[in-house]
């Protein structure tokens, strides 16, 4: 009697149906694995200014005038600056009586943040801040043929020990080299800490070592190189002015890098998927009656006597 009541329903191709649509989700299901045939070749370049940050790590540098240290903030300062860059190349070069490069130029500033967290005021056994020697290992750091493209931000407690740093700075203008300075620490003057002893650093004569930031020099190195010179706040804003100055800068080409890529293929198995859904939405789960060897009942309304 089923059979009868629905003469035009197809079981047949009521199952192509739902094989239609398992069909075209497994297709959309290999679609999301982003399938990839052949490869592409390309071309990657990058352009940025070359930045070199010199930090002092002299003992003077673990004053806490600044909390937690000078060190400290230093560290965090500069930390916040290489965040702030995209496409520019960072080194490392720590100072105190002496300077070394700690991190060369490069483009990968996960590792300078590494080499940025070792930084300690036990790294230069030699005593004392001598500027000039950070500014001549800068410059020996940079690419010497080049006139410009070159920044040094030197954060520093400014108490400079060494030569004359005046020269050294006329000789980084004549290369091309803008100085930024950032000054750490007070200029009341705090005694300094000395862990492994306890108290504060002490004269030969017993009188407690007091340390001052000397802006007086670090305005005076900046002004000479065209750079400015900023007094480390609890906002960084002067981080913001250095980076905005260091993007408004001309840029050169620090990296061209070409690599084979696999073309992404998803599309065309997304289009099979979306194929199979209209299929199977055109197709029909009723077929056209059979005109012989088939019953036709016809709906009448039924007849009332009266």
């Amino acid at each position: 009697m089923l059979e009868q009541l629905t003469p035009t329903y197809s079981r047949k191709r009521s199952v192509w149906k739902i094989v239609l649509v398992l069909a075209a989700l497994s297709f959309m299901i290999l679609a999301l694995a982003r399938p990839q045939l052949g490869t592409a070749l390309e071309e990657v370049k990058r352009k940025g200014v070359d930045v070199i940050v010199a930090i002092d790590v002299s003992e003077s540098m673990n004053a806490q005038d600044i909390a937690p240290s000078r060190l400290d903030k230093a560290r965090h300062e500069v930390s916040t600056l290489i965040d702030k860059l995209e496409g520019d190349r960072i080194g490392l070069i720590a100072f105190a009586g002496e300077a070394f490069v700690q991190c060369p130029l490069t483009l990968d500033y996960g590792a300078a943040k590494i080499f940025l967290d070792v930084l300690g005021p036990n790294l230069i056994p030699t005593p004392g801040t001598d500027v000039a020697k950070a500014i001549q290992m800068a410059m020996k750091s940079f690419e010497s043929t080049e006139r410009q493209h070159k920044v040094l931000v030197l954060i520093t407690d400014g108490e400079h020990h060494g030569e004359d740093v005046m020269t050294v700075a006329e000789e980084a203008e004549r290369e091309g080299l803008v100085i930024y300075t950032v000054g750490i620490g007070s200029a009341q003057g705090v005694p300094i800490p000395v862990e492994q002893q306890g108290g504060f650093k002490k004269s030969n004569s017993g009188d407690v070592v007091v340390t001052k930031l000397d802006e007086l020099t670090l305005e005076k190195i900046a002004l000479q190189t065209g750079g400015k010179y900023y007094r480390a706040s609890s906002s960084e804003a002067e981080l913001d002015r250095i980076y905005d100055d260091i993007s408004g800068m001309e840029k050169k080409e620090l990296a061209s890098l070409k690599f084979s890529q696999f073309e992404e293929r998803f599309q065309y198995v997304l289009a099979i998927a979306f194929v199979l859904l209209v299929i199977e939405l055109l197709l029909s789960e009723r077929r056209k009656a059979a005109a012989n060897g088939r019953t036709r009942f016809v709906a009448t309304e039924p007849v009332h006597k009266e």
